[in-house]
């Protein structure tokens, strides 16, 4: 009897942490933004930005563009991460800066005249 019990008891656990695994793995969202910018200042102004409560990890490779995000799907979306880099002065997916949060970027960092040359 105590075998049958401590054998149900075990599978009940095992079962409890594998739903939990499975819950975790619906809200963390794995996604890569296209993200103008050109250079280092850039890369972490970019990452500061993406930066927003719910969001787990930020990096951005000057060489693809790409800004890779995890990041807690009930505590934020993709729409919110790019409104945030957007508001930094950087173009982030679908979503564009605006002209005055551009315009406040170093001349460095002006990446519209680095892909007209």
């Amino acid at each position: 009897m105590k075998n049958i019990l401590l054998a149900i008891l075990a599978t009940f656990a095992l079962g409890t942490s594998s739903l939990k695994a499975q819950e975790k793995s619906k809200t963390t969202a794995s996604e890569t933004i296209l993200v103008e910018g050109s250079c280092g200042m850039c890369k972490k102004r970019i990452e500061n930005a993406a930066y927003i409560p719910g969001v787990k990890r930020a990096e951005w490779d000057k060489t693809t563009k790409e800004l890779k995000v995890v990041y807690n799907a009930k505590k934020t979306s993709l729409s919110k991460i790019e409104a945030s880099v957007a508001k930094a002065g950087h173009n982030a997916g679908a979503t564009k800066t605006t002209e005055d949060d551009y315009n406040k970027l170093p001349d460095c960092c002006a990446y519209r005249e680095v892909e007209a040359h």
